[in-house]
Protein backbone atom coordinates (compact mmCIF):
# COMPACT_ATOMS: atom_id res chain seq x y z
CA UNK A 1 0.00 0.00 0.00
CA UNK A 2 2.88 2.44 0.67
CA UNK A 3 4.40 1.74 -2.51
CA UNK A 4 1.06 2.38 -4.16
CA UNK A 5 1.03 6.05 -2.27
CA UNK A 6 4.78 7.15 -3.34
CA UNK A 7 3.74 6.28 -6.98
CA UNK A 8 0.81 8.74 -6.69
CA UNK A 9 2.38 11.37 -4.45
CA UNK A 10 5.55 11.69 -7.66
CA UNK A 11 2.62 11.60 -9.86
CA UNK A 12 1.06 14.19 -8.70
CA UNK A 13 4.64 15.51 -7.96
CA UNK A 14 5.70 16.21 -11.73
CA UNK A 15 2.23 17.74 -11.54
CA UNK A 16 3.44 20.59 -9.76
CA UNK A 17 6.63 21.11 -11.18
CA UNK A 18 5.56 21.66 -14.08
CA UNK A 19 2.92 23.73 -12.93
CA UNK A 20 5.48 25.84 -10.60
CA UNK A 21 7.36 26.95 -14.02
CA UNK A 22 4.65 29.49 -15.07
CA UNK A 23 2.60 30.56 -12.44
CA UNK A 24 1.67 33.58 -14.47
CA UNK A 25 -1.00 31.71 -16.39
CA UNK A 26 -2.64 29.72 -13.50
CA UNK A 27 -6.02 30.00 -12.34
CA UNK A 28 -6.36 30.79 -9.18
CA UNK A 29 -10.20 31.01 -6.98
CA UNK A 30 -10.69 31.82 -3.44
CA UNK A 31 -12.76 29.23 -1.39
CA UNK A 32 -13.32 31.37 2.02
CA UNK A 33 -11.03 34.13 3.47
CA UNK A 34 -7.62 33.85 3.00
CA UNK A 35 -7.97 30.32 1.46
CA UNK A 36 -7.21 29.90 -2.23
CA UNK A 37 -7.13 27.10 -4.63
CA UNK A 38 -5.62 26.33 -8.26
CA UNK A 39 -6.02 24.19 -11.43
CA UNK A 40 -2.91 22.57 -10.20
CA UNK A 41 -4.77 21.57 -6.60
CA UNK A 42 -7.24 19.78 -8.61
CA UNK A 43 -5.36 17.66 -11.01
CA UNK A 44 -2.97 17.04 -8.49
CA UNK A 45 -5.53 16.03 -6.91
CA UNK A 46 -7.31 13.60 -9.46
CA UNK A 47 -3.68 12.20 -9.99
CA UNK A 48 -3.86 10.60 -6.51
CA UNK A 49 -6.96 9.74 -6.23
CA UNK A 50 -6.80 8.05 -10.05
CA UNK A 51 -3.93 6.18 -8.66
CA UNK A 52 -5.26 5.29 -5.50
CA UNK A 53 -8.65 3.53 -6.52
CA UNK A 54 -7.10 1.84 -10.03
CA UNK A 55 -5.07 -0.28 -7.05
CA UNK A 56 -7.50 -0.28 -4.57
CA UNK A 57 -11.52 0.60 -6.09
CA UNK A 58 -13.05 -0.08 -3.12
CA UNK A 59 -11.29 2.30 -0.72
CA UNK A 60 -12.55 5.38 0.45
CA UNK A 61 -11.45 8.86 -0.06
CA UNK A 62 -11.41 12.30 2.15
CA UNK A 63 -9.37 14.62 0.11
CA UNK A 64 -9.26 18.36 0.50
CA UNK A 65 -10.62 19.55 -2.74
CA UNK A 66 -13.22 17.05 -4.04
CA UNK A 67 -14.43 15.65 -0.39
CA UNK A 68 -15.40 12.56 0.53
CA UNK A 69 -16.16 8.95 -1.70
CA UNK A 70 -16.39 5.48 -0.79
CA UNK A 71 -15.55 2.85 -3.24
CA UNK A 72 -15.60 5.92 -5.96
CA UNK A 73 -18.63 7.45 -5.44
CA UNK A 74 -19.55 10.13 -3.72
CA UNK A 75 -20.05 9.94 0.52
CA UNK A 76 -21.44 12.46 2.83
CA UNK A 77 -18.42 12.75 4.79
CA UNK A 78 -19.53 12.66 8.64
CA UNK A 79 -17.07 12.53 10.61
CA UNK A 80 -18.44 9.24 12.13
CA UNK A 81 -18.39 7.99 8.78
CA UNK A 82 -14.89 8.35 8.05
CA UNK A 83 -13.99 7.04 11.53
CA UNK A 84 -15.78 4.17 10.70
CA UNK A 85 -14.39 3.55 7.44
CA UNK A 86 -12.69 0.14 6.52
CA UNK A 87 -10.03 1.77 4.45
CA UNK A 88 -10.11 5.67 3.89
CA UNK A 89 -7.18 7.57 1.80
CA UNK A 90 -6.69 11.40 3.66
CA UNK A 91 -5.44 13.08 1.01
CA UNK A 92 -3.93 17.29 1.09
CA UNK A 93 -3.14 17.43 -2.91
CA UNK A 94 -1.00 20.59 -2.21
CA UNK A 95 -0.64 21.58 0.74
CA UNK A 96 0.73 25.23 0.86
CA UNK A 97 -1.42 26.73 -1.72
CA UNK A 98 -0.65 30.53 -1.19
CA UNK A 99 3.07 29.15 -0.82
CA UNK A 100 2.62 28.02 -4.28
CA UNK A 101 1.17 30.68 -6.16
CA UNK A 102 3.85 33.19 -4.62
CA UNK A 103 6.73 30.66 -5.80
CA UNK A 104 7.58 30.65 -2.07
CA UNK A 105 8.74 26.80 -1.98
CA UNK A 106 7.13 25.24 0.69
CA UNK A 107 4.83 23.12 -0.32
CA UNK A 108 3.78 19.29 -0.09
CA UNK A 109 1.80 16.52 -0.77
CA UNK A 110 0.07 14.13 2.12
CA UNK A 111 -1.45 11.06 1.71
CA UNK A 112 -2.41 9.14 4.73
CA UNK A 113 -4.17 5.74 5.08
CA UNK A 114 -6.44 5.10 8.12
CA UNK A 115 -7.35 1.32 8.48
CA UNK A 116 -10.99 0.94 11.20
CA UNK A 117 -10.10 4.58 12.47
CA UNK A 118 -6.05 4.13 12.72
CA UNK A 119 -3.47 5.41 10.28
CA UNK A 120 -1.33 2.90 9.18
CA UNK A 121 0.34 4.29 5.93
CA UNK A 122 1.76 8.16 5.59
CA UNK A 123 3.72 10.08 2.54
CA UNK A 124 4.48 13.49 2.51
CA UNK A 125 6.22 14.47 -0.64
CA UNK A 126 8.05 17.82 -1.26
CA UNK A 127 8.83 17.93 -5.03
CA UNK A 128 10.60 21.29 -4.82
CA UNK A 129 13.72 19.41 -2.65
CA UNK A 130 12.62 15.66 -3.96
CA UNK A 131 12.20 14.61 -0.46
CA UNK A 132 10.42 12.10 0.30
CA UNK A 133 8.89 11.07 3.77
CA UNK A 134 7.15 8.19 4.79
CA UNK A 135 5.80 5.72 7.07
CA UNK A 136 3.96 2.54 7.79
CA UNK A 137 2.75 1.67 11.20
CA UNK A 138 5.67 -0.13 13.52
CA UNK A 139 7.84 -0.11 10.68
CA UNK A 140 9.48 3.55 11.49
CA UNK A 141 9.71 6.54 10.18
CA UNK A 142 12.03 7.82 6.88
CA UNK A 143 13.34 10.09 4.58
CA UNK A 144 14.46 8.96 1.17
CA UNK A 145 14.81 5.83 2.57
CA UNK A 146 17.00 7.15 5.49
CA UNK A 147 15.69 6.32 8.90
CA UNK A 148 14.52 9.51 10.82
CA UNK A 149 14.24 9.91 14.21
CA UNK A 150 12.77 13.39 16.59
CA UNK A 151 15.10 15.55 18.08
CA UNK A 152 16.89 14.21 21.62
CA UNK A 153 16.48 17.77 22.87
CA UNK A 154 14.68 17.81 26.30
CA UNK A 155 13.96 21.16 27.32
CA UNK A 156 11.72 23.71 25.13
CA UNK A 157 13.69 26.41 26.26
CA UNK A 158 16.29 24.56 23.77
CA UNK A 159 13.82 24.27 21.01
CA UNK A 160 12.85 25.24 17.56
CA UNK A 161 9.11 25.48 17.24
CA UNK A 162 6.70 25.10 14.35
CA UNK A 163 3.56 27.17 13.79
CA UNK A 164 0.77 28.19 11.88
CA UNK A 165 -1.39 31.51 11.89
CA UNK A 166 -5.18 30.60 12.05
CA UNK A 167 -5.39 32.47 9.02
CA UNK A 168 -8.92 30.80 7.45
CA UNK A 169 -11.21 31.52 10.61
CA UNK A 170 -9.92 34.21 13.03
CA UNK A 171 -12.08 33.01 16.20
CA UNK A 172 -9.59 32.05 18.24
CA UNK A 173 -6.87 34.53 16.98
CA UNK A 174 -6.58 35.89 20.43
CA UNK A 175 -6.03 33.02 21.96
CA UNK A 176 -3.47 31.63 19.38
CA UNK A 177 -1.37 34.69 19.88
CA UNK A 178 -1.73 34.30 23.64
CA UNK A 179 -0.40 31.01 23.26
CA UNK A 180 2.34 32.06 20.38
CA UNK A 181 3.37 34.89 23.16
CA UNK A 182 3.66 31.82 25.80
CA UNK A 183 5.77 29.90 23.28
CA UNK A 184 8.24 32.14 21.94
CA UNK A 185 9.14 33.41 25.02
CA UNK A 186 9.77 29.68 26.74
CA UNK A 187 11.74 28.67 23.45
CA UNK A 188 14.50 28.96 21.44
CA UNK A 189 12.02 30.11 18.53
CA UNK A 190 9.28 29.75 16.36
CA UNK A 191 9.07 29.59 12.97
CA UNK A 192 5.79 29.49 10.50
CA UNK A 193 6.64 27.96 7.39
CA UNK A 194 2.81 27.70 6.13
CA UNK A 195 2.85 24.40 5.08
CA UNK A 196 1.42 22.45 8.36
CA UNK A 197 2.37 18.72 6.34
CA UNK A 198 5.85 19.63 6.00
CA UNK A 199 6.06 21.42 9.55
CA UNK A 200 5.36 17.73 10.83
CA UNK A 201 7.18 16.10 8.62
CA UNK A 202 9.91 17.95 10.06
CA UNK A 203 9.23 17.20 13.37
CA UNK A 204 9.79 13.41 12.11
CA UNK A 205 12.81 14.35 11.02
CA UNK A 206 14.57 16.46 13.66
CA UNK A 207 14.75 19.73 11.70
CA UNK A 208 11.89 20.96 14.26
CA UNK A 209 11.53 19.88 18.02
CA UNK A 210 7.57 20.96 18.05
CA UNK A 211 4.61 21.83 16.14
CA UNK A 212 1.18 23.75 17.18
CA UNK A 213 -1.68 24.76 15.20
CA UNK A 214 -5.28 25.44 15.84
CA UNK A 215 -8.15 24.65 13.28
CA UNK A 216 -6.08 21.81 11.02
CA UNK A 217 -7.90 19.89 9.22
CA UNK A 218 -7.45 15.83 9.05
CA UNK A 219 -6.08 16.20 5.55
CA UNK A 220 -3.20 18.42 6.83
CA UNK A 221 -2.50 15.73 9.70
CA UNK A 222 -3.06 12.18 9.02
CA UNK A 223 0.19 11.32 7.38
CA UNK A 224 2.14 13.68 9.28
CA UNK A 225 0.80 12.53 13.27
CA UNK A 226 2.36 8.71 11.86
CA UNK A 227 5.55 10.04 10.47
CA UNK A 228 5.77 11.49 14.46
CA UNK A 229 4.59 8.69 16.09
CA UNK A 230 6.72 6.27 14.17
CA UNK A 231 9.77 8.59 14.65
CA UNK A 232 9.42 8.42 18.35
CA UNK A 233 7.66 11.52 19.04
CA UNK A 234 3.95 12.49 20.81
CA UNK A 235 0.89 13.83 19.67
CA UNK A 236 -2.15 14.95 20.68
CA UNK A 237 -4.62 17.85 21.38
CA UNK A 238 -3.87 20.47 23.37
CA UNK A 239 -4.50 18.59 26.36
CA UNK A 240 -1.99 15.52 25.21
CA UNK A 241 -5.08 13.43 24.22
CA UNK A 242 -5.39 11.49 21.04
CA UNK A 243 -7.97 12.53 19.60
CA UNK A 244 -6.49 15.04 17.42
CA UNK A 245 -7.68 14.10 13.84
CA UNK A 246 -10.53 15.91 13.75
CA UNK A 247 -10.13 18.33 17.08
CA UNK A 248 -8.50 21.06 15.08
CA UNK A 249 -5.85 21.43 17.86
CA UNK A 250 -2.28 19.65 17.38
CA UNK A 251 0.68 20.02 18.87
CA UNK A 252 3.69 17.09 18.40
CA UNK A 253 6.83 17.25 19.12
CA UNK A 254 9.98 15.35 20.69
CA UNK A 255 8.81 13.59 23.64
CA UNK A 256 10.19 15.71 26.39
CA UNK A 257 9.52 19.10 24.38
CA UNK A 258 6.03 18.00 23.79
CA UNK A 259 5.00 17.87 27.86
CA UNK A 260 6.73 21.42 27.95
CA UNK A 261 4.80 22.58 25.16
CA UNK A 262 1.26 21.33 26.92
CA UNK A 263 2.47 23.44 30.08
CA UNK A 264 3.65 26.44 27.80
CA UNK A 265 -0.29 26.11 26.00
CA UNK A 266 -2.43 25.35 28.53
CA UNK A 267 -3.20 28.55 29.86
CA UNK A 268 -4.74 29.43 26.31
CA UNK A 269 -5.77 26.25 25.14
CA UNK A 270 -8.30 26.02 27.86
CA UNK A 271 -9.98 29.72 26.44
CA UNK A 272 -9.61 28.16 22.63
CA UNK A 273 -11.12 24.82 23.99
CA UNK A 274 -14.07 26.79 25.61
CA UNK A 275 -14.89 28.38 22.66
CA UNK A 276 -14.78 26.02 20.20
Amino acid sequence: MLNVAVRAARRAGRIINRASLDLDTLKIARKQRNDFVTEVDHASEQAIIETLLTAYPGHAILAEESGHTAGGKPADGRTEQVRAAENIWIIDPLDGTTNFIHGFPQYAISIGLMQRGVVTQAVIYDPTRDELFTASKGAGAFLNDRRIRVSKRARLDEGLVGTGFPFRKVDHLDDYLEMLRSVTMKSAGVRRAGAAALDLAYVAAGRLDAFFEIGLAPWDIAAGSLLITEAGGLIGDFTGEGDYLFSEQLVAGSPKVFVGMLAALRPASDGAATSG
